[in-house]
């Protein structure tokens, strides 16, 4: 596809699981593009990511030094840009131990990002938020969560990671409201996110597979997620950058229906017998994770998840934006492909379990 412009695609923090996907398929569907890293030191990891994904950029991607949480080179980053896919957060290599280390920064860098689209003319930007913003304090469980719902920030038992993306969302939505100007904006809100990876690092739902197919979680808590494959966010978000209908909306992303951790392994243990011989089909009682989330770090990180409500709807994405998500099998197989691929599933393991 030959796009003539002398126009560049934004995409915030190039490093990232979602955005180098973004960064992909914009670079195969002939876009210019640019993106942001917090140091130029990390190009060259940018560029081996888009050769896994069978592109060399060559001109056709440029680098611009950011931060969100400072001013510095924002101005550069929007310069030419017709529009602009915010898709990066904060990192922090530690919980903070106050939930406003981690709020203020999605909150600052959102407006930053806007601020500086506005004043240097963008058409439309693209946020990724996601489905802790949506769907958290949903209680009437006979209706399908749908872009219409929002969680409340004051929710009991609400991660400072989903506090902060709420927070960072309606701080969006209430700049355009006030100082948008001509600017448009678009919200993409996506569940679990899963789907082959373009380099080594792991995301956060790699995490979770690996601790399944390595046996560490022993018995298999109550666990239900929405599912979406990384290569369909980011064709949503390329879909809702360009679609005049998405101007102003919000769009859950997921593949349609829940699949319960349980399910999850059992799959697995069917389709991928050779790396998933460790993982358990044995479920753990909500009662008994509860109590292990007085002793344990790693229980009292999910116990938020169990039990929670995630049937959603991705109607108005198809409808509006004619948008078709693979499945969610599809999603979990290339997820479990990309950690063997990079080494991650020590096979060695099983054969000798096998001979022993």
């Amino acid at each position: 596809m030959d796009i003539a412009t002398d126009k560049f695609i934004l995409v915030t923090g190039g490093t990232g699981f979602v955005a180098s996907h973004c960064i992909l398929q914009l670079l195969q569907q002939g876009y210019r593009v640019r993106t942001t890293v917090r140091s130029l030191k990390r190009k060259d990891e940018v560029i081996e990511m888009l050769k896994n994904g069978g592109v060399d950029p060559g001109d056709n991607l440029t680098f611009v030094e950011a931060d969100l949480l400072k001013d510095d080179n924002w101005d550069e980053a929007v310069k030419d840009c017709e529009y602009v896919q915010h898709v990066a957060s904060p990192i922090f290599l530690r919980l903070p131990k106050h939930e406003d280390e981690m709020i203020r920064p999605a909150v600052e860098g959102a407006l930053r990002v806007l601020k500086a689209a506005r004043d240097a003319g963008v058409k439309r930007v693209v946020m990724t938020s996601n489905f802790g913003a949506v769907g958290y304090s949903h209680k009437d469980k006979n209706t399908l969560i749908t872009e219409e719902s929002w969680t409340d920030p004051n929710e009991k038992g609400l991660s400072a990671y989903n506090r902060s993306k709420v927070m960072a969302e309606r701080a969006a939505w209430d700049f355009m409201a006030r100082e948008g100007g001509d600017l448009e904006l678009a919200v993409i809100n996506p569940m679990g996110i899963f789907g082959p990876s373009l380099s080594p690092v792991l995301s956060s739902g790699f995490g979770l597979l690996l601790k399944i197919l390595d046996g560490s979680m022993v018995a298999i808590p109550n666990i239900n997620l929405g599912i979406v494959d990384v290569r369909d966010v980011a064709d949503l978000h390329i879909r809702a950058m360009t679609n005049p209908a998405a101007k102003s909306q919000r769009f859950l992303a997921l593949s349609g229906g829940t699949m319960s951790l349980l399910e999850i392994s059992l799959l697995l243990k069917e389709k991928m017998p050779e790396v998933a011989r460790l993982a358990s089909t044995k479920p753990m009682p909500d009662w008994l994770i509860r109590i292990a989330a007085l002793f344990s770090s790693q229980a009292k990180g999910i116990l938020p998840l169990v039990g929670i409500y995630r049937n959603a709807s991705n109607d108005k994405a198809r409808k509006l934006l004619g948008w078709r998500p693979r499945t969610n099998e599809e999603a979990i197989m290339a997820t479990v492909k990309s950690l063997k691929k990079y080494g991650h599933l020590d096979i060695s393991i099983y054969s000798k379990i096998e001979k022993n």
